[in-house]
């Protein structure tokens, strides 16, 4: 029998095993993908054809993104569509790595779409 945290950790990596078997960034969608730690909130952009980083945010280390987790995803999400468009990617294919489009995915994904990614 599995405690719950073992069993969070199992049902999060059998969500992010079905995410990633349909998801793929290509050089015209590249993928869109988020990590959230305890502390922090990072994006990437990555085109996984050619295994490459077109763009990265994240708030570790920054000081204009504070106050709570989901204030710094809102900041990540609008670093992340101003570093796109300097890549010049404007269609993404969004991967929320395993977790629930809610609150602080939802938070980043709302604010990187008013900052001009389609996805």
């Amino acid at each position: 029998m599995m405690n719950t945290q073992a069993k969070k950790l199992h049902t999060r990596a059998r969500r992010q095993n079905r995410i990633r078997a349909t998801v793929e960034g290509t050089t015209e969608r590249p993928r869109l993908t988020v990590f959230v730690s305890n502390m922090n909130v990072s994006a990437q952009i990555i085109d996984d054809s050619k295994q490459k980083t077109l763009a990265a945010a994240t708030s570790a280390g920054q000081k204009t993104a504070t106050g709570s987790l989901t204030q710094k995803a809102e900041w990540v999400g609008g670093e992340i569509a101003k570093k796109a468009k300097t890549a010049k990617v404007s269609k993404v294919v969004f991967d929320r790595n395993g977790r629930k489009y809610h609150g602080r995915i939802k938070a980043l994904a709302e604010a990187a779409r008013a900052g001009g990614l389609e996805f």
